[in-house]
C-alpha cells in the first residue's frame, strides 16, 4: 500500500523508506505498490485532530476491506500491524480481513519458519526493553540529538557541518574523523577532516553515519595521536605526544544511520559472570573495532559464546551507554575458515546466494546434445571477424572468465588495425531480466583468497561469454586504424562481431614468446597438434602480432606518460586454481612487460568508448572519474624521500610522476617501491558517475591522466560495463538514425546506480583484503615463530611514529608495526652482533629516525628504509580478526642460514602458504567425518539411540520392536 509505504518514511526516516522502495521495485520479489490514496473507493480524507498513524491505519484497512470486496470476498486478506488498538477496532470487524500482528501471522502462516520466529522473538524481546528502559528515569550519558530543521538550517548557514563519521580502527574508543560532504565540503574553509575526540563527543553516533558537527572554540582543538597502538579497548591517551590540532568538533545531530548487520562475539562464561546480576541483557563485541559494544536479550549467551554471531542494532538512547540490538543468526564456530569467510562476508554486506531458478531459466543452453550456435540473424547483423582476423586472449594462467580479446594486422593501405574485442555480455543479459537485476545488485565479482563469488552464472561467465579459443563467440569491438609509422590514430569504429580467438594465451607464455625464447611453444595447446611446417608459420605471425602490440602499446604509454601518468605500486595477490576448482596457488603478481601491453590496449578501449558516449549522451552516460588527491596526504612520502635525499613535486600528476621516476637508489630497489606505494595510499579512490551531475572539468582521471575515462572491458565481472556497452549500443543506434533497442537510465537513476556500484567495489576489495589476511594469520599460526625459519624475514622500516615503527615485509607482502617500546615501558636494544633484547629507558623520535637509548646509556637507531631482521607471529583474538604481530629481533637485514631458500621467490612461498592453509582444513573436516563415521558404526551395531530426550528414546525402542529380526539369526 502507498500509505504503509509513507508510514515507514514518517515513522522510520527516508533511509528506510527507499529500502523499501527498492525491495519494492526489485522483480524478484514480486511485489506491486498499490496508490490507494489515489483510488476513489480507497481514499479516506484525515479527520480533524486525528492523529498521523492513526489515519494511516484507518487508510490501510479500509484498502484492504475495498481489495477484498474488489476479489469477489474470495480470496482472504491479512492486515499486519503492532498496533494492539487496531487489532482490536478491525480484527473481528470483516469477514475476509484479518488484522493481526506479526507474531500472530507467523505462528498461523509460517509456523515452520524456525529462524523467523527467532528473530521475531528477539525483535519484540528488544523493543519490550526498550519500552521499560524510556519509562525509568536514568540519568543521562549523552546529550539529544538536535530536531532536523535546526541541523538542516544550521548547515546552511553555515554553523553545523555534514560529513561521514569514520572511526579509526586502531584508536576506536579516541579517534573519529568527519569527512565534509554536500554542500559542506564546497563552501567550508576547512582543508582538512574533523577530529571527533572520544566517545562523548560521538553522541552515539556509529561509523558510516551521516553526521552533523558544530566545531569546537579553537583554544579545544586536539591532534591525532602519532603514536602505534593496539586496538584500544579503554579510553585512555596513552600519555603520546599527539600531532599538531587540527579542527576538533563534536556530534549534533545523525541525518542518516548507516547501520547494518553486525558479526559479534558473544563474552567467555567468565565475562558473563562479571557484566553482573542481569545475565540475560548481554553486551557483545562487534567483529569490527570501529563499532561500539551492543548490548543485546538473550539466554543462549553460554552456549553461543564459540560462535560467531549476526546482530542488528535496534536503537541507542540518551540514557544508554551502549546501542540496544537483537540476535538474528548464528555464522560458525570461532576461528573456523568456513566460519571466517562467512564474516567477512557479513562484515561487506555480500550477499552470495545461489542463483534461483527463475534467473537460471533466462540463461541459454549448451550441452553436448544441444550445442550452442551463432544464429543466422545475428550473422547477417555482426561485423564477421572469423576468416579475416588473428584474435587472441592474453589473461592469467587458469583464467575461465575471459571479457577481452585483441588483434593487430597490416591493412591494403599499409596502415595497421587494431583491435579490442569484448564480450559481448547484453547480447544474454536482457536490460531488467531476473539476471539483469541480479548482477545489478551483486555489482560485481568478489574474488576472495581461494575462491570466487561470480556476478554471472557459469554458463556465462565460464562459457558463452567467455571468449575462448577455437569457439565461436558474439564480442563488442572497437578497431582503430593506425599510421604504419606513427601509430597515431586515424579514424575508430565500434560495433557488434562475431571472433573465434585463435589463441588462449597466459601471460608467461606471452612473455617468452616477446622474449624470443620459442620452447614455450610445446605448453600453448593450440599448437599441439600442428604439423612443423603449419606450426612455425603461425608462430611467426603469433610471435609478430604480439611484438607489434607490444610496441603500439609503448606508443600510448609514452603518450600518457607526457601527460603526467603514474605508476604506482600496490601488492597485487592472484589466486590459482586447479581443474577441481581446489585452491592451488596464491601469486604475487610478477611484473610483466605483456601486463603493460594488454592493460594499454584496455585503458585505450575504456579512453575511446567513454568519449563516444559521452558525445551521445551527455547528460547520462557512466565515466569514471579519478580526482586529485588532497596535497596534506603527500606530506608524509615527502618527508620519507626527503630522508633519502629526493625530492617529490606533488603539485600534479605530471610532476609526481617524474618526481617518483628519478627516486631511485641504486643500492636498494625497495625504495622506490615502497615511495610508489605511499603514493598510491595518498590517492584518492576513483569513482563511477553520471556526466549529468558532474561538471566537465571533473570528468578528469588523474592517475591515467585522461580527460575522459570508463569501464568496458570487464563485461563478465562489472555491472558497470554493461551499462556501458548499452549505452554503447545505444549511441550507435544513434549514428544509424536507427530506433534505440536499449532503455537507458535517467542521470538521477544512473547517479543512485553508481553509488551503489561504487559501494560494492569498496566491499570487493576490502573483502579480497581481509581474505589475504585471514590467510596470512593461518599459515603462520600453528609454527613457533621461536623455531621455525620461515618466521624469520627481512623487513624494510617506512614510517617512524613516536613508540615503534611501520615495517613491510617483501617476501610476504605484509605490512604491520613493529614496537619499539612494550608493554611495560621497556625500550628495545640491540647488541654488538644486532640481536635484540628489552631494557629500561627511552625512545627519541625525529623526522626521518627513532633512537632508542637504555639506562646504561646503550643506544641504536632506527632509520627510515633501513633493512631490519623481523620475526613474525600470530595475536591470536576471540572477538576479531587475528592480526601478524611483528617483532624486530635484529637490526640487521636478515640473512638466511638456508642458501637454497636465498633462491626460493616469494610466488613459491605465498603458493605454499594457501596450500597448508587449505591442507591443515581438509584435515580438520576429514577427522569430523572420521568421527561422524565411527559413530554411524557404532549406532548400527549397538542401535545407540541418536536422540537426546527420553521420547526419542521410547520411538526408536518401539520403531526396533516392529523390525522383523527373524533373518538375524538364520545360520
Amino acid at each position: 500500500m502507498q500509505t504503509a509505504c509513507q508510514a515507514v518514511q514518517h515513522q522510520r526516516g527516508r533511509r528506510q523508506y527507499n529500502k523499501l522502495r527498492t525491495l519494492l521495485k526489485d522483480a524478484r520479489h514480486d511485489c506491486v505498490l498499490f496508490a490507494n490514496e489515489f483510488q476513489q473507493h480507497c481514499y479516506l480524507p484525515r479527520e480533524k485532530g486525528e492523529a498521523m498513524e492513526k489515519w494511516q491505519t484507518r487508510s490501510i484497512y479500509n484498502s484492504a476491506v475495498w481489495y477484498y470486496h474488489h476479489c469477489g470476498d474470495r480470496m482472504p486478506i491479512v492486515m499486519v500491524t503492532e498496533d494492539e488498538e487496531a487489532i482490536q477496532q478491525y480484527g473481528s470487524e470483516t469477514e475476509g480481513v484479518f488484522v493481526i500482528s506479526f507474531k500472530n501471522y507467523l505462528d498461523n502462516f509460517w509456523p515452520d519458519l524456525k529462524a523467523a520466529h527467532e528473530l521475531c522473538d528477539s525483535i519484540l524481546q528488544s523493543r519490550r526493553e526498550r519500552e521499560s528502559e524510556s519509562q525509568e528515569t536514568h540519568g543521562k550519558e549523552y546529550p539529544e540529538h538536535l530536531p532536523l530543521e535546526v541541523l538542516e538550517a544550521g548547515i546552511k548557514s553555515g554553523r553545523y557541518i555534514q560529513g561521514i563519521l569514520n572511526v579509526n580502527k586502531h584508536r576506536a574508543q579516541i579517534e573519529a574523523f568527519v569527512r565534509l560532504q554536500g554542500a559542506s565540503s564546497k563552501d567550508s574553509d576547512l582543508l582538512s577532516d574533523i577530529l571527533i575526540h572520544g566517545t562523548k563527543a560521538r553522541n552515539r553516533s556509529i561509523h558510516g553515519d551521516v553526521v552533523v558537527v558544530e566545531l569546537l572554540p579553537k583554544n579545544e582543538w586536539k591532534g591525532r595521536t602519532a603514536a602505534l597502538c593496539e586496538n584500544d579497548s579503554e579510553d585512555k591517551a596513552s600519555g603520546e605526544s599527539p600531532s599538531e590540532p587540527m579542527p576538533t568538533g563534536r556530534v549534533v545531530g545523525i541525518l542518516q544511520k548507516n547501520w547494518r548487520d553486525y558479526v559479534v562475539t558473544f563474552p567467555s562464561k567468565e565475562e558473563v559472570q562479571s557484566q553482573g546480576k542481569n545475565a540475560q541483557k548481554i553486551l557483545v563485541t562487534p567483529w569490527d573495532y570501529r563499532i561500539p559494544k551492543i548490548r543485546i536479550s538473550t539466554q543462549q549467551a553460554e552456549a553461543l559464546q564459540d560462535f560467531r554471531v549476526v546482530v542488528r542494532i535496534d536503537s541507542w538512547e540518551t540514557t544508554s551507554v551502549y546501542p540496544n540490538g537483537h540476535f538474528v543468526r548464528v555464522l560458525g564456530r570461532i576461528g573456523d575458515l568456513e566460519g571466517e569467510i562467512a564474516t567477512i562476508l557479513v562484515e561487506n554486506s555480500i550477499s552470495v546466494v545461489p542463483f534461483s531458478e527463475a534467473q537460471m531459466c533466462e540463461m541459454p543452453v549448451n550441452t553436448p546434445e544441444n550445442p550452442w550456435k551463432v544464429s543466422p540473424k545475428e550473422e547477417r547483423e555482426r561485423k564477421d571477424l572469423r576468416n579475416t582476423h588473428l584474435v587472441f586472449s592474453i589473461d592469467p594462467k587458469g583464467c575461465e572468465d575471459v571479457d577481452d580479446t585483441l588483434s593487430v594486422r597490416t591493412l591494403n593501405n599499409g596502415n595497421l588495425e587494431l583491435g579490442v574485442h569484448i564480450a559481448d555480455v547484453t547480447h544474454f543479459v536482457a536490460p531488467n531480466s531476473y539476471i539483469d537485476i541480479e548482477a545489478r545488485t551483486r555489482a560485481t565479482t568478489y574474488y576472495l583468497a581461494d575462491r570466487r563469488y561470480d556476478m554471472l552464472p557459469s554458463i556465462l561467465s565460464a562459457d558463452l561469454c567467455s571468449l575462448l579459443g577455437g569457439v565461436d563467440r558474439y564480442a563488442v569491438s572497437v578497431m582503430w586504424e593506425l599510421d604504419k609509422t606513427s601509430y597515431e590514430i586515424k579514424k575508430v569504429w565500434y560495433g557488434r562481431t562475431i571472433i573465434r580467438s585463435a589463441y588462449k594465451l597466459f601471460y608467461e607464455a606471452a612473455q617468452e614468446l616477446l622474449d624470443g625464447n620459442f620452447s614455450i611453444v610445446d605448453d600453448i595447446p593450440e599448437f599441439k597438434a600442428l604439423e612443423e611446417q603449419s606450426r612455425q608459420a603461425k608462430l611467426e605471425e603469433l610471435v609478430w602480432a604480439i611484438g607489434k602490440l607490444t610496441d603500439i602499446a609503448r606508443h600510448i604509454r609514452a603518450k600518457r606518460d607526457r601527460c603526467g601518468a603514474l605508476e604506482l605500486e600496490g601488492v597485487e595477490v592472484r589466486v590459482q586454481l586447479d581443474d577441481k576448482k581446489n585452491i592451488h596457488d596464491l601469486i604475487p603478481k610478477q611484473p610483466l612487460e605483456v601486463h603493460e601491453t594488454v592493460a594499454e590496449c584496455m585503458i585505450l578501449a575504456n579512453h575511446w568508448v567513454a568519449k563516444k558516449i559521452w558525445e551521445s549522451f551527455p547528460h547520462q552516460a557512466l565515466l569514471r572519474q579519478h580526482p586529485p588527491p588532497h596535497q596534506e596526504f603527500f606530506s608524509e612520502l615527502r618527508e620519507c624521500a626527503k630522508a633519502k635525499g629526493f625530492f617529490i613535486d606533488t603539485r600534479s600528476n605530471k610532476t609526481l610522476a617524474d618526481s617518483l621516476d628519478s627516486a631511485n637508489d641504486p643500492s636498494d630497489p625497495m625504495v622506490n617501491k615502497l615511495l610508489r606505494s605511499m603514493a598510491t595510499q595518498a590517492m584518492s579512490n576513483a569513482l563511477y558517475f553520471s556526466t549529468g551531475s558532474c561538471a566537465e572539468e571533473e570528468f578528469h582521471h588523474y592517475g591515467l591522466a585522461l580527460d575522459k575515462y570508463t569501464h568496458f572491458t570487464s563485461p563478465i565481472r562489472r555491472y558497470s560495463d554493461i551499462v556501458v556497452h548499452r549505452l554503447l549500443m545505444a549511441a550507435i543506434s544513434k549514428d544509424k538514425k536507427m530506433e534505440m533497442k536499449e532503455s537507458l537510465f535517467s542521470n538521477k537513476d544512473l547517479e543512485e546506480l553508481c553509488r551503489h556500484i561504487n559501494n560494492r567495489n569498496r566491499a570487493a576489495q576490502h573483502s579480497q583484503k581481509q581474505s589475504t589476511e585471514l590467510f596470512q594469520c593461518m599459515y603462520f599460526k600453528d609454527r613457533d615463530p621461536e623455531t621455525e625459519e620461515r618466521c624469520m624475514a627481512d623487513g624494510v622500516i617506512y614510517s617512524i611514529r613516536t613508540n615503534g615503527v611501520l615495517v613491510f615485509i617483501p617476501r610476504f607482502g605484509i605490512k604491520g608495526a613493529a614496537y619499539l617500546k612494550n608493554k611495560d615501558g621497556l625500550v628495545i636494544s640491540c647488541g654488538p652482533e644486532g640481536s635484540s633484547e628489552w631494557k629500561p629507558g627511552s625512545l627519541q623520535r625525529s623526522q626521518n629516525k627513532i633512537t632508542s637509548t637504555t639506562a646504561g646509556g646503550q643506544s641504536v637507531t632506527f632509520h627510515l628504509f633501513d633493512h631490519v631482521t623481523v620475526r613474525i607471529s600470530v595475536q591470536v583474538l576471540r572477538c576479531h580478526s587475528d592480526t601478524i604481530r611483528l617483532e624486530i629481533i635484529s637490526n640487521k637485514p636478515y640473512m638466511t642460514p638456508n642458501p637454497e631458500l636465498c633462491h626460493q621467490s616469494s610466488l613459491l612461498l605465498k603458493s605454499e602458504l594457501v596450500k597448508e592453509v587449505t591442507r591443515s582444513v581438509e584435515e580438520a573436516q576429514l577427522a569430523q567425518e572420521v568421527k561422524g563415521k565411527v559413530l554411524q558404526e557404532e549406532y548400527q551395531e549397538f542401535c545407540q539411540t541418536k536422540g537426546r530426550s527420553l521420547y526419542t528414546l521410547l520411538e526408536e525402542i518401539r520403531d526396533l520392536a516392529l523390525l522383523d529380526v527373524s533373518d538375524s539369526y538364520v545360520m
